[in-house]
């Protein structure tokens, strides 16, 4: 955002040009910590068909186009596969906290309205809704729902979800403090905050982790562990603009309710960022 709360799209184009050039396999559009919660439905689109036309197949774009109404997100889904999204990643129905039949039945409308492949969101610390290990299975039957980021933190959830799933569903870490450990346990890879600042690195851990190496994941894991903290000292994506501003990479802007990161914050977040290089 600029400093008046509009997107910054030429920042936009060079923090993705930057990911790409770190090694960063996949872009998630509109994530949260793109600031989705405070972008309108048409600039939501907006932005999502801006990073698609940049990225230029460059790597797969996953685009964020979750709702706490089933409408909503049918239309957020619908506007990503029209502008050419590889993927959408919806996470569950905020707030309205509904029951684990509702969030099949949400789900499953969403696949059905629109063709293309779908990846479930479970954050209950930011939604108040958890999504079932069994909730998540039953889901995975539905033909374009690909696999679940799952944010709990929760190792065993992995080997839940997999008995049930089976070996075609993917299982992406939505905690990175934890994303070496689920991916050693036979998840997919991570979508990733601290990627956010640290790609190279995070890049790098997880491609560790899934060659089976967990001597080197450790090592590189080390190094970011104090970012995997930091980043959340308050609500994401609050520390990841301070820390992209630090670095130079963005200008200061971000939209209310969200605000600048407090400055007792500050030196501490810098001392993360010591640890893992960028400063």
């Amino acid at each position: 955002m600029t400093a008046d709360g509009a997107v910054d799209y030429p920042r936009l184009r060079e923090l993705l040009d930057w990911q790409i050039e770190q090694g960063t396999d996949g872009i998630v559009a509109v994530g949260t910590t793109g600031e989705s919660a405070t972008l309108p439905e048409d600039e939501h689109c907006e932005v999502i068909k801006r990073i698609i036309d940049h990225v230029a197949k460059r790597v797969p774009v996953i685009a964020g186009t979750g709702a706490n109404s089933t409408s909503e997100a049918i239309r957020l889904t619908r506007c990503a596969a029209d502008a050419g999204a590889d993927a959408c990643l919806l996470v569950t129905p905020y707030y309205n906290k509904p029951t684990q039949e509702g969030l099949y039945l949400h789900h499953k409308a969403v696949a059905e309205a629109v063709d293309v492949p779908q990846i479930l969101y479970n954050v209950p610390g930011r939604t108040a809704c958890d999504m079932l290990p069994e909730t998540a299975a039953r889901l995975a039957a539905v033909d374009n729902i690909v696999g679940i980021k799952e944010a709990t933190g929760e190792i065993e959830r992995v080997v839940r979800i997999r008995q049930g799933a089976g070996e075609g569903f993917d299982i992406f870490s939505g905690d990175d403090a934890t994303a070496r450990e689920l991916v050693l346990a036979g998840g997919q890879g991570v979508i990733s905050v601290t990627a956010n600042v640290a790609p190279k690195d995070m890049h790098d851990m997880i491609m560790a982790a899934l060659a089976g190496d967990s001597g080197r994941a450790a090592e590189v894991d080390a190094r970011l562990a104090g970012l995997h903290r930091d980043l959340f000292l308050e609500a994401n994506p609050i520390p990841v603009k301070w820390a992209l501003a630090e670095m130079g990479r963005i200008d200061t802007g971000i939209r209310l309710p969200m605000t600048w990161l407090s400055e007792s914050h500050h030196e501490v977040l810098r001392a993360s960022m010591r640890l893992a290089g960028l400063l």
